[in-house]
């Protein structure tokens, strides 16, 4: 037997001036055959375990697509014309298959009424081509806005269960079980899905403590029923402003689609009465600050208002202007800033230098930190991760990288890629060691965790504006599906 793969990913901030394009595509990664098992083969991805899952089961690989690029602004038309063509035309070359597993990210958003559901977009073309009885098993981000479509198009849907997301391999393992079993005549799982009016604040989307992890209890017990194959809960991404925005529940069965929508509309039922504990708890920057220089360090501040996992600018200033304000204070920021950069490196290590750092994508992360700096080193910016970390990456490219360091203590990480820090190799690959520092800026909600909680005293995620604040309600939404809670009650 044969299984085909493709995958398409990328997570569409709606919010962000910066627009996605075929270019950035290009430069991080578009792979077809071969070349996607050569690049995911023993590594975290779903991907990864789709290929081992099928190895295991003696099952032929067939590798067709895959694309991604960090998280950005709105995919242009024709960037999303491209890709699916290119999609579309390995599977046209890839022979007879006996079934598919696809890995969309489940929040891509394109330019024009055609694309702003891309995922449902390109699952609906593909059972359109492939007909009504291939199998398709599908994993998906639960920052995911799921559609009818993407369900529809789909056997199966299954979302990672954690964020920071450290079980995609697991994901991806199962879904190919369920493959094999679909396959093997063992299994006709049938799925269904819940659409609850809830719109879950990035904030609370922690799945490892409350009010989460009630949730995803009840889900597990769920799954201790004999004809349950699988359930998921879509947290959902609250920075694309599309008709699908908000939270959903699916849920998988052995051909019982009555008990597949029973248990996603229970545990929808669930999300809806405990809705308040959902929305949010916002701590101003200067009340971070304060508790950042009232602790033993490091404190990790958490800046929510430019998360780079979620699409935001990576050039956020605002935390450190007001750590500059209060005096001397030992602290690590990365900031995507290219032409400070190539200033860094013209000046040339050792050298000091005034630099406008930061604070150029837009208006709304903050000025730029404009202050004289001494250069202490240049660095290629790429590096591995061996742990299990958000995103299931084990090579990471933040591009040429200049570290610089003020008298009063700011030392920063000017990259010329965004990077989103889910790794400590972000410091320690150039030669900085967290203890060191009082202050650990990390651009992100939950995404750092895993990497720097370790080496944290506390983590505080602090109330920032910008294309990713934490409170969803200071966006102004044209196509979001209304009445939704917390923006109507």
């Amino acid at each position: 037997m044969r299984v085909g793969i493709l995958s398409l990913i990328h997570e569409s901030n709606t919010f962000s001036n910066t627009p996605t394009t075929l270019d950035l595509f290009r430069r991080d990664g578009i792979l077809t055959g071969e070349a996607v098992a050569d690049h995911f083969r023993g590594g975290f991805h779903e991907i990864s375990g789709f290929l081992e899952g099928l190895d295991d089961a003696r099952i032929g690989a067939v590798p067709l697509f895959y694309a991604s690029t960090p998280p950005s602004g709105r995919i242009t038309r024709d960037t999303c014309f491209a890709l699916i063509e290119m999609m579309f035309e390995q599977l046209a070359g890839a022979g007879p298959l006996d079934g598919l597993l696809v890995a969309p990210h489940g929040a891509n958003a394109g330019e024009g009424a055609d694309y702003h559901d891309l995922d449902g977009y390109w699952l609906t073309r593909l059972r359109r081509e492939i007909g009504p009885d291939l199998p398709v098993i599908c994993t998906i981000d639960p920052h995911a806005n799921l559609s009818s479509r993407m369900i529809s198009s789909c056997n199966a849907t299954i979302a990672y269960r954690t964020n920071p997301h450290l079980d995609q391999k697991q994901r991806g393992l199962e879904a190919t079980s369920l493959m094999a079993r679909t396959l093997s005549g063992e299994l006709r799982p049938v799925q269904a899905a819940s659409f609850p009016a809830v719109a879950i604040g990035i904030e609370r989307q922690d799945t490892s403590s409350p009010p989460c992890l009630p949730l995803y209890e009840q889900a597990d017990a769920w799954l201790r029923e004999e004809s349950v194959l699988s359930n998921s809960i879509v947290l959902g991404f609250p920075y694309a402003d599309v008709p699908e925005m908000g939270s959903a529940i699916i849920a998988v069965t052995d051909g019982d689609a009555g008990l597949a929508q029973h248990i996603a509309d229970d545990l929808a039922g669930y999300l809806v009465a405990h809705r308040d504990e959902f929305v949010g708890e916002f701590v101003s920057i200067s009340d971070a600050v304060d508790a950042a220089l009232g602790n033993e360090g490091p404190v990790c501040l958490l800046d929510m208002g430019d998360n780079v996992g979620g699409g935001s600018a990576a050039d956020g200033t605002l935390i450190a202007h007001e750590l500059l304000g209060r005096g001397d204070a030992r602290t690590f920021l990365c900031l995507y800033d290219p032409g400070s950069v190539e200033q860094a490196v013209s000046a040339g290590v050792g050298t000091r230098l005034t630099l406008e750092m930061g604070g150029k994508t837009d208006d709304r992360h903050g000025p730029p930190i404009r202050t004289e700096v001494r250069v202490l080193g240049i660095h290629e910016g790429r590096f591995t991760e061996s742990a299990v970390r958000h995103g299931g990456r084990t090579a990471f490219d933040m591009g040429r990288t200049a570290v610089v360091s003020t008298d009063s203590g700011l030392t920063v990480s000017l990259t010329t890629l965004r990077t989103v820090p889910v790794s400590l190799g972000m410091m320690t690959s150039i030669g900085l060691d967290p203890a060191d520092f009082q202050v650990l800026i990390a651009k992100g909600v939950h995404a750092p965790t895993a990497a720097y909680a370790p080496v944290s005293k506390r983590l505080i995620r602090v109330d920032t504006p910008g294309a990713t604040t934490a409170d969803m309600r200071r966006f102004e939404y044209r196509y979001r599906r209304r009445p939704l809670y917390p923006f109507e009650d």
